[in-house]
């Protein structure tokens, strides 16, 4: 039988990388971390990490058991959550959520699920997609609403990593340039005819995505700017700094005096989804993944445009 607690071990080692580091945030030495990984590799019947003086790394066998650990953890999480229903008659839903999308998908899906089900708590916090969905896998949230460029949804997910991804909406990228701008009256915008612009930002994965775009169109973009906010940068842009790159959730509220153009396909999109623990199927969590793809749905036919 493997151990839990060995597994809470393996998962920390995989979280810092090291022994040592795993040791302080568990409150125990780093003997004791040793001999927990020793133990697991004695039950498993193979090597689950692999020391260097770089630090420590996970060997195939390791991934997998970090993978059993998560769901693992993800699991009790829910009997706690379970058992505390039994006891008081309430659900508790906690949800991560990137700014954007929170902003204009969660309000009236938490008021549907709130119709349907007055009797749940829920608790919102904002993370990105990078750390919301290892929050979801450990079971510190019930539900991640994330987003992912080119390629596939942020961690893992799928059929063995204890995480399912339902995917709500793509979010088409657009250039947001003055209103004065020469191609401010254009229909569409190929990335290459903006190789000369400077850049201003809202968000340091869509700089990187820009940058990736850019190389595959044969430039390298100079961005003068990269802000935590969508609107700050439209802001920038209307201060004359350069031109965005926004998705088309995060055109509202307008700003004065700037044109927003698509750009030519293969247009640079966003994916939006949610992910949830493999195998949920609480009503209450069940009803707020329905009501956010019928949200989606109705922003996505009604897709915010700046004229």
């Amino acid at each position: 039988m493997i151990d839990v607690q060995r597994l809470r071990v393996l998962r920390a080692v995989a979280e810092h990388g090291s022994f040592n580091r795993a040791a302080v945030a568990l409150r125990l030495t780093p003997s004791a971390v040793s001999q927990h990984i020793a133990a697991l590799e004695r039950g498993v019947g193979a090597r689950v990490v692999a020391r260097s003086t770089r630090g420590v790394t996970l060997t195939p066998a390791g991934r997998i058991m970090v993978g059993a650990a998560e769901s693992v953890a993800a699991e009790l999480a829910h009997a706690r959550q379970q058992i505390e229903r039994l006891g008081s008659g309430r659900t508790r839903l906690a949800i991560a959520t990137f700014t954007s999308g929170g902003r204009l998908l969660l309000p009236r899906a938490l008021a549907r699920l709130a119709d349907a089900h007055p009797g749940t708590v829920v608790h919102v916090r904002e993370s990105e997609p990078e750390d919301s969905l290892p929050l979801v896998r450990r079971g510190a949230v019930d539900l991640a609403l994330a987003y992912h460029f080119d390629g596939p949804p942020p961690g893992r997910t799928g059929p063995h990593s204890g995480l399912a991804w339902t995917a709500l909406m793509e979010d088409p990228l657009h250039v947001v340039l003055p209103d004065t701008h020469p191609l401010a009256g254009r229909e569409a915008v190929d990335i290459a005819e903006l190789a000369a612009e400077p850049w201003v930002l809202g968000c340091l994965k869509t700089e990187a995505y820009l940058r990736q775009c850019a190389g595959r169109a044969g430039f390298a973009p100079e961005v003068r700017g990269t802000t935590t906010d969508y609107f700050f940068a439209r802001s920038l842009v209307a201060a004359g700094m350069g031109l965005s790159l926004v998705p088309s959730i995060a055109l509202a509220p307008r700003v004065a005096g700037l044109r927003t153009v698509p750009i030519a396909p293969p247009a640079p999109t966003r994916h939006i989804g949610v992910a949830t623990v493999a195998r949920r199927d609480d009503a209450e969590l069940a009803t707020l993944v329905r009501a956010l793809r019928e949200e989606a749905a109705l922003q996505g036919r009604a897709a915010v445009r700046e004229t």
